[in-house]
């Protein structure tokens, strides 16, 4: 069992407070989500959890996690620096929990995740490997350790069709108890059973959370259903309100003005009408009392907004936006990673290219950014899958966003800015300090100011929350010029893409989903 008592966790740089008093009791066993939008603490909370000294470094906590006869092990995001350079077989072959198991057992857990026989042995640097592939290896050594509760932050980051269904099962069957972040919609309905809901409402000024055992589905269903009984009582009673005060209001108004009517020679209607205005006040009293007990219109976070500009960006439907054809596709080493590619994209066709880890999704993107980006006749724009080729750490954002510093520029880049829910000191953070997800909506900003045709977007939606997933994916589906990306978003490939492409060792083929 995990339990966590009246904890708070502040920033340091701006004495922001991400958490507030608090409380949480993880059962043996349960699956829980934790959600909430891009910034609100979700990784610094996750990482408290494993090791408080991790969040030294920019936050501050007072409070108690109490852990008795539990293993803790921690996924973290993105793989450590430190990590970066070292080989697998260095990463495993200096790990003694790896040779503390049989060949049977660890064969069992090879083919659980999907990973040949020789993984662990070969000298390839984890830095190099795809998103998907670093995830498998640090999952690898996790499960070595054999953990009784996972902290898992993104674990579906990057991970193909395959291994995501493998990610729902294990999630869903697993003795082991499991906090986890994800923004998949697809992967938290299928495996939570209990909901943590983080929540920063008035421009971040004010925190709540919810805990919730139930199912995500359901927690979202209720949730509206309540807030829409809340709205719908906040409305009622205010029009009663409105209705009574008017009532009040003449009442009020003929007591007044009959006092000031009245002649000094009648002192038994003056005693009268005092006795009147006095109940009249009384019931003012009383009527505030009653409005201090109303229902309150529900608080929910904003939801963030920000579109493109449809003039700017609109693809004639016969403009041919790519006709590839290309024998061969090696990664920057020189494996050979595919044979035969052909893609062909006219007008505003939106495509998805799924496929399994490693297979080179990554770098057929870069090759066909290499070809759209320098054309004069269209204006392309490129988000890679590590934020950081696009984004200097050092830079805040809005000098990322207005590199000229221009008054007016700022201004409206502030307002923009404030539409994706940053706050004034958010503004001026490093870019470094950002959540995956806070960056990734700088880059899909700058993208929409830029007024580009064609938008190739390497996993688009992995950093945003399930509760942002929705508005990106029909800003995106909305979006009046061409999109070539990589996905592994179900829903996202479903409700963006008009056309779906496998990539394999034989090419390009569509798939159906």
């Amino acid at each position: 069992m995990l339990q966590i008592k009246n904890l708070t966790i502040s920033h340091k740089k701006d004495l922001r407070l991400l958490l507030e008093d608090f409380n949480l009791v993880l059962n043996p066993g349960d699956k829980a989500v934790l959600i909430g939008e891009e910034g609100n603490g979700k990784s610094t909370l996750l990482k408290w959890i494993y090791d408080p000294a991790l969040i030294e470094s920019y936050g501050e906590a007072a409070g108690a996690r109490i852990a008795p006869g539990e293993r803790l092990a921690y996924l973290p995001q993105e793989l450590p620096e430190a990590l970066q350079g070292r080989t697998l077989a260095e990463y495993f072959g200096d790990n003694p929990d790896y040779w503390s198991h049989s060949p049977r057992e660890l064969a069992a857990l090879l083919a659980q995740l999907g990973l040949p026989e020789d993984f662990p042995f070969r000298e390839q640097a984890l830095g190099s490997l795809s998103g998907g592939e670093k995830v498998k290896a640090q999952m690898l050594a996790l499960l070595l350790t054999e953990p009784t509760l996972l902290l898992l932050d993104e674990p579906s980051n990057d991970l193909d069709l395959d291994t995501l269904a493998w990610l729902e099962e294990f999630i869903r069957k697993s003795d082991k108890t499991v906090l986890f972040i994800s923004h998949d919609e697809s992967l938290i309905e299928a495996a939570a059973t209990m909901v943590i809901h983080l929540e920063q409402l008035r421009k971040k000024s004010k925190l709540r959370y919810s805990v919730a055992r139930i199912p995500y589905d359901e927690y979202m269903s209720r949730r509206e259903s309540s807030f829409s009984q809340q709205a719908r009582e906040a409305a009622s009673q205010r029009r009663e309100k409105r209705i009574r005060d008017e009532k009040f209001r003449r009442i009020h108004d003929s007591v007044e003005a009959a006092q000031e009517n009245v002649s000094r020679q009648d002192p038994s209607t003056a005693r009268l009408l005092k006795k009147k205005m006095h109940a009249v006040k009384s019931l003012e009293r009383r009527f505030a009392r009653e409005d201090e007990k109303m229902t309150d219109f529900p608080e929910q976070e904003e939801a963030i907004f920000f579109k493109f500009d449809e003039a700017r960006s609109a693809m004639p439907a016969g403009k041919i936006v790519l006709d590839l054809d290309e024998k061969e596709l090696r990664n920057p080493a020189g494996v050979l990673l595919a044979r035969d590619l052909k893609l062909f994209v006219r007008g505003p066709e939106k495509i998805g290219i799924v496929g399994k880890n490693g297979c080179g999704k990554s770098t057929l993107l870069k090759e066909i950014a290499g070809r759209l980006l320098p054309r004069e006749d269209i204006r392309a724009a490129y988000m890679p899958q590590n934020y950081e080729d696009s984004l200097e750490g050092d830079l805040t954002p809005l000098a990322f966003l207005c590199p000229g510093g221009d008054k007016e520029a700022l201004t409206r880049i502030r307002s923009y800015l404030g539409a994706l829910r940053y706050r004034p000191e958010e503004m001026e953070h490093p870019m470094g300090a950002l959540s995956g997800g806070q960056r990734a909506k700088l880059l899909l900003l700058k993208m929409s100011l830029s007024g580009a045709h064609v938008l190739l977007l390497d996993e688009p939606t992995r950093n945003f929350s399930p509760l942002s997933g929705p508005v990106i994916r029909r800003l995106l589906s909305e979006y009046p010029g061409a999109i070539i990306s990589i996905s592994h978003d179900r829903k996202y490939l479903k409700t963006v893409c008009t056309a779906v492409y496998e990539l394999g060792p034989e090419g390009l083929h569509p798939v159906a989903l």
